[in-house]
């Protein structure tokens, strides 16, 4: 399943302030499925949402070797 940042925090935020999970917050109310993440590399809260990945259209050789051409012999 594929997510989509909505926004980062940094994560120093002040004692007893959480804007990622506010944020998150709003978002579910407006029906998203948000949810808050941490970025432990980049130090920041990551507000996202999960997407369902779309398919793929599929070649009918996907998965089976190439064809051979070969040259006639003269």
């Amino acid at each position: 399943m594929a997510r989509t940042v909505l926004e980062r925090f940094p994560a120093g935020g002040p004692r007893g302030s959480w804007p990622a999970e506010e944020f998150a917050q709003a978002r579910r109310e407006e029906g998203l499925a948000a949810e808050v993440v941490m970025d432990i590399e980049a130090d920041a809260f990551l507000v996202i949402m999960h997407q369902p990945r779309t398919p793929q259209p599929r070649s009918p050789y996907s998965g089976a070797p190439e064809p051979r051409v070969e040259a006639a012999a003269r």
